[in-house]
């Protein structure tokens, strides 16, 4: 598969073959999904809590007599049912972590790569080194692409600080380095942008 190289002006420099065993891979969006869910599921702190009615401080004493007052009995005053009471079925603190084989974590980046390329979502630039920490200056460059309104994801290598850090305030603008990029990342962009670094560096790491 043959796509364009455009520079920085958003001029066409020329074009580069994608390898098949990365961005011609059939996609398995059913693979995508199951890797999305393990993936947002690992994010998770899983810190909420709140007390039951055995941790609520106080209500050691019977508020009144069981029988002769006329009104419910009750034992505590920290029941779920009063006011300051215990909650019922509440949160605890818990680990979502689970595993994910990294044959299939594999086959679902590869996937969600293949799905960009073949949808025509998949944009490849000669480079985007900036000279200055500059936000104007990457809009800049986005708008000559046409891509300025787009969700984005940049994927680049080695070392590029301006770049990283004029990105900073784009909302809509994510980077990562190639290798490191995963299939969350990749389906929730828009548009995927991969300069030639970038793009030698994954054909070096996952082509077959």
């Amino acid at each position: 598969m043959e796509v364009k190289v455009y520079n920085k002006e958003g001029s066409e420099v020329g074009t580069v073959t994608l390898s098949e065993s990365i961005f011609g891979v059939q996609p398995n969006p059913v693979l995508v999904h199951q890797y999305i869910v393990n993936y947002l599921a690992n994010q998770r702190q899983g810190t909420g809590s709140a007390k039951g009615r055995s941790e609520v401080s106080g209500g050691g004493v019977k508020p009144w007599r069981q029988k002769g007052t006329g009104r419910a009995r009750a034992g505590s005053t920290r029941s779920p049912l009063w006011r300051k009471g215990g909650i019922i079925f509440g949160p605890t603190p818990r680990q979502y972590y689970s595993k994910f084989p990294r044959k299939m974590k594999r086959a679902a980046l590869l996937s969600a790569l293949s799905d960009k390329a073949q949808s025509a979502r998949l944009t490849i630039v000669d480079d985007l080194s900036l000279g200055e920490i500059k936000t104007k200056a990457l809009v800049s460059i986005l708008d000559k692409l046409g891509l300025v309104e787009r969700k984005c994801l940049i994927l680049d290598e080695g070392e590029n600080q301006n770049l990283t850090m004029s990105i900073r305030n784009l909302k809509k603008i994510e980077y990562s380095r190639a290798i490191l990029a995963n299939a969350y990342e990749i389906v929730n962009a828009e548009v995927l942008i991969i300069t030639k670094a970038g793009l030698s560096k994954i054909e070096e790491v996952f082509a077959s």
